[in-house]
């Protein structure tokens, strides 16, 4: 689960670990308030859930208050395009109204397991403020990286060995110390899967401080946190896959033309594969899980033809814990109550399949039955090429 950056930097003081004085504000005139607050010049800051938010006018300097409430009247309600929003953007409802900082480096701190090492990882480097992919990949030799031993935690010289890396020297030092130790417990306690501070900046008094802050919440563990559960904002989600949710089904939007009903995340990938190799593209991920009954099919239905990019629907289940007559029956009854208006190809592979396949045919429902999975994908795209 993603969380807003105001909300991770509240998260991040309550461990100790320094952020900018600010507040968040909905209105203009709360920003304004905030500015007088804090007093001096300030940062006015869409807050989305997405990255580039500064190139896409989405972060601007004040340096009075009435100047605060005028930028925050700018921003909010404004439709951010980034590179990380896709071309619809994101609307922006609240900013950040935080004091501006006298900036001496801009640094970069991260955690995110390494499943290779089987192992968290606590990354940091001195090019803060540039995306640490684009690092990786032209100055790896810039990524410094703690690994860290299962049931030991991060160590006090791990801590060291980053800051060192760094170049931090005296108060720099000890408060860079103290920051990351911080993040880590951050990290562990939340029980979060990514944790981002970039860039993390040093100012010329010697603070150490998150100028900005990414954090993740692993989903399977929030049930253990319900206080960070309640930080959700679904206004920054895809609606559809907000939808899906309510019925407990794994749903991910993507930008193809072919909506996939399938049971099992392997045989969704397989599926969305071999679209690809077909000549189309996918438009969705759905698991509908392993009992696909009826009311779940039903479910998937209304999902995926609400979703106008979709041309074309391929239901492709494996019948293992569920019969396939049984699957095939289900997909029956929910096409009777669902009006679908794209042609439907369906695969049924596993117990009782031919059964199934049968039961398809017979039906008054024009669905295409495929023999297999090359067939299915041929048959999906054929029927939108049609």
């Amino acid at each position: 689960m993603k969380i807003h950056e105001y909300q991770a930097k509240e998260i991040l003081k309550k461990f100790g670990v320094e952020t900018p004085h600010g507040r968040v504000a909905t209105t203009p005139e709360e920003a304004k308030s905030i500015a007088e607050e804090i007093g001096g010049g300030v940062v006015v800051k869409a807050q989305i859930h997405a990255g580039g938010r500064g190139k896409a006018g989405g972060v601007k300097l004040a340096g009075s208050p009435e100047e605060a409430q005028r930028v925050a009247a700018e921003i909010l309600g404004k439709i951010l395009v980034t590179h990380q929003t896709g071309p619809d953007g994101k609307q922006v409802r609240k900013v950040l109204v935080e004091e501006a900082m006298d900036i001496e480096r801009e640094l970069y701190a991260g955690m995110v397991p390494d499943r290779s090492a089987a192992k968290l990882v606590f990354m940091a480097s001195t090019e803060g403020g540039v995306e640490i992919e684009k690092v990786a990949a032209e100055t790896p030799d810039k990524i410094l990286k703690e690994y860290i031993e299962p049931g030991l935690g991060l160590l006090p010289f791990q801590t060291r060995n980053l800051a060192f890396g760094l170049d931090l020297r005296g108060d720099q030092f000890k408060n860079a110390v103290r920051f990351l130790s911080g993040l880590y417990r951050v990290y562990v306690e939340s029980e979060a899967s990514l944790a981002e501070i970039n860039p993390l900046v040093v100012t010329k008094d010697g603070r150490v401080l998150a100028l900005d802050a990414k954090i993740n919440i692993d989903d399977n563990a929030l049930f253990r946190h319900k206080d960070l559960a309640e930080l959700r904002d679904i206004h920054e989600e895809e609606p559809l896959e907000v939808e899906a949710g309510k019925y407990d089904l794994n749903y991910i939007k993507l930008d193809g033309e072919i909506g996939c009903m399938v049971n099992g995340a392997g045989l969704a990938m397989a599926t969305m594969d071999i679209i690809k190799l077909a000549g189309s593209e996918p438009a969705n991920f759905l698991d509908v899980g392993g009992g696909a009954s009826a009311t779940t099919v039903e479910n998937g239905f209304k999902i995926l033809l609400a979703d106008k990019n979709v041309k074309a629907v391929l239901i492709n289940i494996f019948g293992g814990i569920v019969r396939c007559d049984r699957v095939a029956l289900g997909v029956i009854e929910a096409a009777k109550k669902v009006e679908i208006d794209v042609p439907v190809v369906i695969r049924l592979e596993g117990t009782n399949a031919d059964e199934a396949a049968d039961i398809l045919r017979q039906s008054e429902l024009k669905f295409a039955v495929a023999g297999d999975l090359r067939d299915a994908a041929e048959k999906v795209v054929a029927a939108i090429r049609a």
